[in-house]
Order: structure tokens, then C-alpha cells, then sequence
């Protein structure tokens, strides 16, 4: 049963509240997950995970479609199968992320969307053979590999055109895809000439075409653009004799990362308002592929406080994760929430910081939050996308433990990194 239906009201935007002042995910104590898993540790909420993924099924009932999470946003074999056993099919960008699938959750095998501009042979070969839904080809030549791998395995595969809109997403740069200047997808204007000639290759079929925009965009009107233009390209394909079933819509729907008022709900509303509009009489299923709107805010990043260090008038908050546990801060200068889990008064203004040897090992500069004091907790907040998945090694530090909290237990998904596990690979 889904978390919509099973609770009289929705979960707030985020699972992690003070209860008696110190700081829990729904029902479960962050003091204890500590004790019990180490830190760094990631903590997710099974039951946020879920009410989104039933809110883009509520917002899209009305459109044949199907939710396809992007799996680099979070690819937790434990999150996989949750989302796949409500029905979600899955966005991938590699054949690691397609055998992810398969070990989480098989039967959602036939409900991927294969993305990603850099495609090799035995990933297209793994495809292929696991009967995927669609391959969004992004380049002529990839286009023309797909057809010899398809021949040689006795297959027909099923694409569609990532086509660029030359769309503008205000968002990062380095997370815009929809602009002819990106590396992503295919001039919307030479996609028709593509089409006709796939239509001769017997071992293609030209199922859809697809658009994808970029990631934390908060205004549905790019959206609506770019699918205008998607549309249009589609009347002029069936015009030339295609059976295009299927409309790609990508992903790219934002999330607040600040502490004002976020309405997951209203904001799909729109989102489905502004897609529905264009694509209404269509005839097409409509793929969906949210990431960080399903994974962001569901979780985050627990670290206990090494030291406190006055340097003049600067206060460092050294933790003990770091950027190589999440890396978002440094590459993005992006903002997080960061809060003790022990409630406090005293607010003064720190920089928090992790032990990597870099400079940029930072998560906050001039942040004001409530004192804290070696030995205790804090959270930094909507870790869930992009978080552990551009987790890394450096500085030889191994990657953080993983726990997913149903209600009020919790449970390991994935173990902490050993020093052996870290050298495994290697050779002297």
C-alpha cells in the first residue's frame, strides 16, 4: 500500500525534526543511529522516498506514463528496490547502474531508460539482452553502433532522440543540458533527417524522441519549452511515417535547499500542469525521470564534531566527514542545512569544515547555527541526491555506512568501507 493512502496527512518536506531537542529521522533517534553505525553515516527515509514517488503518480494519473528514477542521483541497491516494488521504472546513464537494477529489483529491467552521451559496446551488448524499454541515443554515430550491436544479437532496439532544445534552465551551469552549446543530445533541427534514415535500418525502431533540460530547475516553463518544441518535432515525424510511442521528458525538478517552505506536492502539481498542457492528445506514454526531487530531501548526512578551532576571528567546525563524503559544497558551492542534533541556544557564526587536505573541504563558511562542542552531532541536510553517489576515496579515506530508516527502525544498507576494502583492488 502506498504511503499516500496509508496516512490520513503528508510527511513534511523533510524527515528530520527535533523531538524533546535532540534531532530524529521520523521515528528514529540520530544519537542512536550514531552509537549503533559510526559516522559518517547517511540516514534516508523509506517513507519520504515512497510519498514522493506516489506524488508523481497522483500528479500524472491522468497521462499514460511511467516514473523512471535516474539512479545516479542515488543508487543505493536498498532505495532501488523500494522504489521498484511501487512500480518505478529507472533512468541509467552505464552498465553499472543497469546490473544495480537487476540486482535490486529484476522485473523493472523492461521499464529502463538507457541515457548517457559515451555508450560503450558491452553496455549496449547488457541492454540489449536485458529487453530494455528505450535507448536515448545521443549522437548519429551512437546511433549507428546501436543498429551493428542490434544486428549481431538478432534484436530490433527500440530509441528515441535526445534531441536539444536549445533550451535555458536557470540553474548551475555545470548541471544545464539544454543549450546547443552542451555536449547532450541532438540540434532539434537535424533530428527529422536522423529519423528517416533509421526508418531503413531494420534493427531500429523509432519508438520516441527526448528531451532533457538539466537538474535543479525550480520553474516549470522550461519544461513546457522544451516540450513545445518536442511535440512539434513529433507531428512532423508521424508526418514521415514513424510510430512514435513514447515522449522522454527527462528529469530536473528542483528542490529547496534552504530553510523556507517547500510544498513537494504543489510542486509536482505544476510540474504535471505544465507537461499535461502540451502533450494533452498526444497519444504517447510519457517517461518521467526524477532523481533528486524522489531522493534529495529524504536524506542526509550525519558527522560528529572533531574539534572546534579559533583562527582570529574565524570559528572552524571541524568534522569528521569531508568533502571526498560529500563533495557538493566544493564542486557547486552549493548550500546545505546544517543541524545539531543536540538543540541549542548559544548561535554564533562558524565555518564547518571537514579533515580532508584541501582547502575546499568545506561545507559552510560563515554559517550561523547553535554552538557545538567536540564529541557531538550535526546533520547536514538534503545529502539524499548526489551525495554518496559522488562519494570518493580521496585522501585514502573510506566512504561512509548507510541506513535506511522505515518507520521507526532503521537498518544497514550498506556497510562502512574497511581499510581493506579500500586496497582490495591493488598490487604491490
Amino acid at each position: 500500500m502506498s504511503p499516500l493512502k496509508k496516512k490520513a496527512h503528508a510527511p513534511e518536506a523533510r524527515p528530520f525534526a527535533y523531538n524533546k531537542k535532540s534531532l530524529f529521522c521520523d521515528g528514529v533517534d540520530l544519537r542512536k543511529l550514531a552509537g549503533e553505525f559510526g559516522t559518517p553515516l547517511y540516514v534516508y527515509s523509506a517513507e519520504q522516498i515512497g510519498y514522493r514517488y506516489e506524488l508523481f503518480e497522483a500528479a500524472f494519473q491522468e497521462h499514460t506514463h511511467t516514473v523512471c528514477y535516474s539512479v545516479k542521483a542515488n543508487s543505493s541497491l536498498a532505495i532501488l528496490k523500494l522504489l521498484g516494488e511501487r512500480g518505478a521504472g529507472f533512468d541509467i546513464v552505464s552498465g553499472g547502474e543497469l546490473e544495480r537494477v537487476r540486482k535490486a529489483f529484476r522485473p523493472a529491467l523492461k521499464k529502463v531508460v538507457f541515457s548517457g552521451v559515451g555508450k560503450q559496446v558491452w553496455e549496449i551488448d547488457a541492454a540489449l539482452k536485458a529487453d530494455i524499454l528505450i535507448f536515448n541515443v545521443e549522437s548519429e554515430a551512437e546511433l549507428g553502433l546501436l543498429a551493428e550491436r542490434a544486428a549481431a544479437m538478432g534484436k530490433r532496439a527500440r530509441f528515441a532522440l535526445r534531441v536539444n532544445p536549445d533550451v535555458f534552465a536557470e540553474t548551475h551551469p555545470y548541471i544545464s543540458t539544454g543549450l546547443s552549446e552542451h555536449k547532450f543530445g541532438i540540434a532539434i533541427g537535424l533530428a527529422r533527417a536522423i529519423y528517416k534514415k533509421a526508418a531503413k535500418n531494420k534493427s531500429l525502431d523509432a519508438a520516441g524522441v527526448s528531451v532533457h533540460i538539466g537538474s535543479q530547475i525550480r520553474s516549470v516553463d522550461p519544461f513546457a519549452a522544451a516540450m513545445e518544441r518536442v511535440t512539434g518535432l513529433i507531428a512532423e515525424l508521424r508526418t514521415d511515417g514513424h510510430q512514435i510511442r513514447y515522449v522522454d521528458a527527462g528529469g530536473g525538478l528542483g528542490i529547496d535547499y534552504s530553510q523556507g517552505d517547500f510544498d513537494p506536492a504543489a510542486e509536482v502539481a505544476r510540474y504535471a500542469a505544465a507537461l499535461g498542457g502540451v502533450i494533452e492528445g498526444l497519444g504517447v506514454r510519457l517517461l518521467l525521470e526524477p532523481g533528486r526531487f524522489l531522493v534529495g530531501q529524504a536524506g542526509g548526512l550525519l558527522t560528529q564534531v572533531l574539534y572546534v578551532k579559533k583562527n582570529g576571528a574565524k570559528t572552524f567546525v571541524i568534522t569528521d566527514a569531508g568533502m571526498n563524503d560529500l563533495i557538493r559544497p566544493s564542486l557547486y558551492r552549493a548550500h546545505h542545512e546544517i543541524l545539531p542534533v543536540k538543540q541549542g541556544k548559544d548561535a554564533g557564526k562558524v565555518d564547518v569544515v571537514g579533515p580532508v587536505c584541501e582547502s575546499g573541504d568545506f561545507f559552510a563558511h560563515d554559517r550561523v547555527m547553535s554552538a557545538v562542542k567536540p564529541g557531538e552531532l550535526v546533520l547536514i541536510e538534503d545529502a539524499g541526491a548526489y551525495g554518496m553517489s559522488l562519494a570518493s576515496n580521496y585522501n585514502s579515506r573510506v566512504r561512509p555506512a548507510e541506513v535506511l530508516v522505515e518507520g521507526r527502525r532503521a537498518r544497514l544498507v550498506r556497510r562502512r568501507e574497511s581499510l581493506r576494502d579500500l586496497m582490495a583492488a591493488e598490487t604491490v
